[in-house]
């Protein structure tokens, strides 16, 4: 029970959401700060937006990726922005490489940021632009609405912590607290403990009630939530931007923990070697979340596959980030899981003839 459920359940919230909060708070509190300036540069050199949209995904785990997509879904970036994100993301199975070999993850960090460029210009070369649900709406501003977790208030300044909500207080306490326990197990100097297990399954648990509360959607979906006029907000929307990542990865842990228990599969009975290798890692890239990536990287490092097969899973694999992208523009999502297998299977061709 404890290794079926419970550890799935606790690994969402130390091994996903604390790290995802670690880039969701900065990014919130640049985006409080200089939010405006950055959608107004990515306007007007929106040639730039497929490699500033790759860089921001170049710090491990998903939040840089989730935020090009609410970029894209507000229409401030091109779509090849939002590919050149998805291409160049690697997930959250960046920190189980990275705390394996540092070296090999900056070198794959690299290629992930040419080819996620490089795919993006060509995307907007060729014109491709799914249509999208915000192109039907009116343009006009809404009044700022800032979603709370469990409730909508008109917008003003927020500086005192009581303005922040018990609930959303609550999580980041948490995540502060998960953060002190699951760093030092992702980086292999302790192992997991009774504290990980119980701190992990309260996190998650009270991402659930945050994400039932929120509306069961990402906050990041409009112009009002885009821009943030209080660190409160900052923190608030942050919140639920977690909440939504662990919710959904705890659902693709355990769900493929049942799995590998009831059929005995393990991803280790899958041909992983040569040009068929290549298209199963390019394959295994489409499904979205990050549970089963982590375990294919896991694979890698325990010698079961070759690099060009994780390249390509890599480079097709769109971590959380696909998630949002589904609940806000399934279109574009649908039609980009298929775009990213592009060029996986090209550099990981082109590797596995080099190697």
């Amino acid at each position: 029970m404890t290794e079926l459920i419970l550890r799935p359940l606790a690994d969402a919230f130390m091994q996903v959401g604390v790290f995802v909060a670690l880039l969701v708070a900065p990014f919130g509190w640049a985006r409080y700060r200089w939010g405006h300036r950055l959608d107004d540069a990515l306007l007007r050199h929106r040639r730039l937006g497929p490699l500033v949209a790759a860089a921001l995904t170049m710090p491990p785990g998903c939040g840089g990726a989730i935020i090009v997509m609410a970029l894209y879904s507000r229409g401030a970036v091109s779509y090849g922005a939002a590919i050149a994100a998805l291409v160049a993301t690697m997930g959250d199975a960046s920190w189980v490489l990275l705390a394996a070999d540092p070296v090999l993850t900056i070198q794959l960090k690299l290629l992930l940021l040419g080819t996620g460029a490089a795919a993006g210009y060509v995307v907007d070369a060729l014109g491709i632009t799914p249509a999208r649900r915000a192109d039907s709406r009116d343009r006009t501003p809404p009044p700022v609405l800032v979603p709370v977790l469990g409730s909508t208030v008109l917008a003003r300044p927020a500086t005192r912590l009581h303005e922040l909500g018990a609930l959303p207080a609550l999580l980041w306490l948490l995540l502060g607290t998960g953060a002190t326990v699951s760093v030092p197990v992702t980086f292999q100097l302790s192992d997991p403990a009774h504290l990980y297990l119980a701190l992990g399954l309260l996190g998650t648990g009270v991402a659930v009630v945050a994400f039932v509360r929120g509306g069961c959607r990402l906050a990041d979906d409009d112009t009002g939530t885009a821009h943030p006029t209080s660190m409160a907000q900052v923190l608030r929307h942050g919140g639920n931007e977690i909440a939504f990542v662990t919710v959904w990865v705890a659902v693709a842990y355990v769900g493929f923990s049942l799995f590998t228990h009831v059929t005995g599969f393990d991803g280790s009975q899958l041909p992983l070697h040569g040009l068929v290798g290549v298209l199963v890692g390019a394959t295994v890239g489409l499904i979205p979340g990050c549970g089963v990536q982590i375990v294919f990287t896991g694979i890698f490092l325990a010698g079961g596959m070759p690099l060009p097969t994780l390249v390509a899973n890599t480079i097709s694999q769109d971590g959380d980030a696909l998630l949002p992208l589904l609940a806000l523009e399934h279109r574009a999502a649908l039609l980009a899981t298929v775009l990213t297998t592009i060029p996986a299977m090209a550099v990981g061709s082109a590797l596995l003839l080099l190697t």
